[in-house]
């Protein structure tokens, strides 16, 4: 504990008499300080015990001494040593009046007592409590390390807890709640989700103080540290007090930080060690090597070969540092969904593109897709940003067949970026029409000038042969129910295919032709 003015009075050697503020003793004194001014106010910080002989003060007028006293007590000083036998033999009524009406405490000190016993006194508190809580720190620092040892985060969090009498919870990348102590802060750390994102738009170390104020939803008082020495903050650390942590207490907080962080970069070694051998069981799989992808891939990634999986391969929607960001965003997402739900999940960084392997059904394909879903609403809702990634999504494959499984992904990816989309699954495609497909300009431009002479032919008002063609076509060839379409005799029909074919240059009885003729009507006429 730090000197307090109640400590000092009975301080047996100091001999100090409590003339007025009797109730207030118990305020910390972080100071001795002497002055004889008659406006010590400038040179102080507040926390002090000031002591007079007052040598410069009418200490025996009312009004001078009430606004002596009551300017010492705005500016923080804790208590008034006065001591007699000097300039005065008794404290002046008018001082001790003024000190009670403000309530600022008041020391007598006797003539045999030197203000230096008193400075030497608060000087020696001081060193003592300091020592404390140095050593109180040490001792909380072998014990957070012995926890992180033998229990790990959740074991360090829990003797964290008892250290600050609060509670402490640990954040992964994306912002959930890895772990909490003691179990039911789990819930209070989960509503300050938004506050860790916005500590991890700053660069590490940073932290921010969240509450412990009046009037607020909550009435603890919780410290956000970011976890990581790189640009980007890899976790956050919580935690909640009931009052402001102490030099004890800060220790702790600290040393469990540096736990923590060092954890976080050892992770990040072994996360870049295990990406290398993902690389490789990828390239063995895409090789058509699954045998040799499961040897490699071992106890690590061996149960995602066990199972069918998805595909994952996403870029950023602009070559930017924000668009590469996206993709780091997307990576965190995955990896933190896999960290959360114990699933073995492949994460591959090419370039700037991203491929991820990850069990069908599973907890990092669902955090993707809602992850992209979240993105999508807010493009509907005009926010519309570079950073946004685009992502292609595989249907469920086994290990023979990952090479198509990543086509796939590629072809979903393709068509995700075309149409503006954040992610696009294989399947969708496969189960929807071909014809929004051919909403590209470049399959525009190839149906303009396949039907551009038929186009030109009818603006003369010689014949109707796109309509004949494209009713001819809908019925598959029959003549009788293509001129009933539209109203024309058969042999009316006849001779306009003849001139189509004359045209075209293309004969109508070769299969591709009439393919190619349809797409290039729907391509250019896509409603009708």
């Amino acid at each position: 504990m730090p000197p307090t003015l109640a400590s000092l009075v009975h301080h047996s050697a100091l001999k100090l008499t409590v003339r007025a503020g009797e109730d207030r003793l118990d305020v910390p004194v972080r100071w001795a300080h002497v002055s004889e001014l008659a406006d010590p106010v400038p040179y102080m910080e507040g926390g002090e015990l000031l002591l007079i002989t007052a040598l410069k003060l009418d200490a025996e007028d009312p009004q001078a001494m009430r606004r002596y006293v009551r300017r010492l007590a705005g500016a923080g000083v804790v208590g008034l040593g006065f001591a007699v036998g000097v300039n005065y033999e008794e404290i002046p009524e008018a001082l001790v009046d003024a000190a009670r009406q403000e309530g600022l405490p008041l020391l007598e000190v006797p003539r045999r007592t030197p203000f230096l016993a008193i400075s030497k006194a608060v000087s020696a508190a001081i060193a003592a409590d300091q020592y404390r809580a140095v050593t109180a720190g040490f001792a909380a620092q072998r014990e957070l390390t012995r926890q992180m040892l033998s229990d790990g985060p959740e074991g360090l969090l829990a003797a964290l807890a008892g250290q600050v009498a609060g509670w402490a919870a640990l954040y992964d990348a994306s912002g959930a709640v890895v772990a909490a102590a003691p179990e039911w802060a789990g819930r209070r750390a989960a509503r300050l989700t938004t506050e860790v994102e916005r500590l991890r738009e700053r660069s590490a170390p940073a932290s921010v103080v969240v509450g412990g104020e009046e009037n607020t939803e909550h009435d603890d008082r919780v410290e956000l540290h970011s976890l990581g020495t790189g640009r980007r903050p890899r976790a956050a650390l919580a935690v909640g007090t009931a009052a402001a942590l102490g030099t004890a207490e800060r220790y702790a907080v600290h040393s469990a930080i540096a736990l923590l962080t060092l954890t976080t970069e050892r992770s990040r070694s072994l996360h870049a060690a295990e990406q290398r051998i993902g690389s490789a069981v990828l390239r063995m799989l895409l090789a058509g090597e699954p045998d040799h992808a499961r040897a490699v891939a071992g106890d690590l990634y061996g149960e995602l070969l066990d199972a069918p999986f998805r595909v994952i391969v996403a870029e950023p929607a602009a070559p930017t540092d924000t668009g590469r960001e996206a993709i780091g965003a997307l990576a965190e997402v995955v990896e933190s969904a896999a960290a959360r739900s114990g699933a073995a999940v492949l994460v591959v960084p090419e370039g700037v593109r991203l491929v991820v392997l990850a069990a069908d059904e599973g907890a990092v394909v669902t955090a993707a897709t809602r992850y992209a879903s979240t993105l999508e609403g807010a493009r509907a809702a005009g926010e519309v940003r570079e950073e946004e990634p685009v992502v292609g999504l595989s249907a469920p494959a086994g290990p023979i067949a990952a090479a198509s499984a990543y086509r796939q992904a590629e072809q979903a990816l393709s068509v995700a970026r075309r149409r503006g989309r954040v992610l696009v699954e294989h399947e969708r495609l496969a189960a929807g029409s071909v014809l929004p497909l051919l909403a590209d300009d470049a399959v525009r431009a190839f149906a303009d000038g396949l039907l551009r002479a038929l186009y030109e032919h009818d603006a003369t008002g010689r014949g109707d042969l796109v309509a004949s063609l494209r009713a001819w076509l809908s019925r598959h060839g029959q003549w009788d129910a293509a001129a009933a379409d539209l109203g024309v005799h058969r042999h009316t029909l006849r001779y306009r295919m003849r001139r189509v074919e004359e045209i075209l240059g293309r004969s109508l009885d070769d299969p591709d032709a009439r393919m190619e003729l349809w797409l290039a009507l729907k391509a250019t006429t896509p409603d009708e």
